[in-house]
């Protein structure tokens, strides 16, 4: 990684302090090896699709449990799992979402937490389940035509609920170590983790259903994971990703491989007008054009911080992923 990069990253650390809420209206619970819930048994694709759920259903109840594993590819690892309460034989999309580097710097229990803990996960599906948003849902970040579409969007498609993922991500994978860790990091996800929430959650558990995404580290992981193995998820993101612009070329050529591999996953950047990496992110916008490789690439209004985490990055992520795998028109 090059001093741009290691300056960024060291600016994101140094602002990223740890803020912890309380959040009275979730249902916690830790474990190792017992089942956040019983799943409803695997059946065809068409009793799938049918058992995701109407968008008019009610708002859902959230569960939480985590996952404990002594010894993982790059180190002791903690997964949290939020997941929906689900009623009827309900099932749901998974998205695996990674925290930023302030959480990789808290160890693996305090850190697998940084979605829930610090970016406000459980308030922001609250605020989902209940629109209209407010400017104060997205911190004061968004533009009125965007929050005006965003509640369009949300009348038209309420939003109908992930099962959120959320493993510790090591202070790791800078520089080369990305191409080099994040394909045994991959493998860990794909195998391990995912296997185990399609068991114990009531999730839909495909690929095609299934999404991957993070924010600035986390979002250079959930490249380097997604891309390592794009065959297991249908759509591969990362938000405001800490990547450089001499990493730009590597990561577009991982990503040509990945969709030579895989045409199914649709694939998503997002950066906003005041990232430490948007320039490097809208170069690797253009270097995928350059390659030919389809993609969405969205710029929104907010700074590299915690604030944007708990507002646009957390709104956003899960609107986008909510749609998008379930087939729906994301806006």
């Amino acid at each position: 990684m090059t001093a741009h990069a290691a300056l960024g990253l060291a600016a994101v650390a140094l602002f990223e302090a740890s803020c912890v809420n309380a959040h009275p209206d979730r249902t916690t619970q830790t474990t190792s090896a017992a089942a956040i819930a019983p799943a409803p048994p695997a059946g065809s694709a068409a009793l799938a699709a049918s058992s995701m759920g109407s968008p008019g259903s009610p708002p859902h109840a959230l569960r939480e449990a985590t996952f404990h594993y002594p010894t993982g590819p790059l180190g002791p690892e903690d997964v949290v799992v939020v997941s929906p309460v689900a009623t009827n034989g309900e099932r749901f999309p998974v998205l695996v979402a990674f925290h930023g580097r302030g959480e990789s710097l808290k160890g693996p229990a305090r850190g697998a937490r940084g979605w829930v803990d610090d970016y406000g996960l459980f308030g922001a599906v609250k605020r989902l389940q209940a629109p209209p948003l407010t400017d104060d849902d997205l911190q004061g970040f968004v533009t009125a035509d965007r929050l005006a579409e965003m509640n369009r969007g949300l009348g038209k498609n309420p939003y109908r609920g992930l099962i959120v993922v959320c493993p510790y991500l090591p202070d790791l994978l800078h520089g080369a170590t990305a191409f080099e860790d994040g394909p045994r990091f991959a493998e860990f996800i794909v195998e391990e983790v995912l296997p185990r929430v399609y068991k114990e959650t009531p999730a839909i558990g495909t690929p095609a259903t299934t999404g991957v995404d993070g924010v600035s580290l986390g979002g250079r992981a959930a490249l380097a994971v997604g891309l390592s193995r794009p065959e297991a998820f249908g759509v591969v993101a990362a938000m405001q990703p800490a990547i450089d612009l001499d990493e730009v070329p590597p990561f577009a050529d991982l990503a040509k491989k990945a969709r030579a591999k895989s045409t199914a996953f649709r694939l998503r950047l997002l950066t906003s007008n005041g990232d430490y990496f948007l320039e490097s992110t809208s170069a690797l916008s253009q270097a995928l054009v350059d390659r030919g490789l389809v993609h969405r690439f969205d710029v929104v209004t907010g700074p590299h911080s915690y604030e944007f985490n708990r507002g646009p990055g957390v709104m956003e992520m899960l609107l986008f992923h909510d749609r998008a795998l379930r087939g729906v028109e994301v806006p």
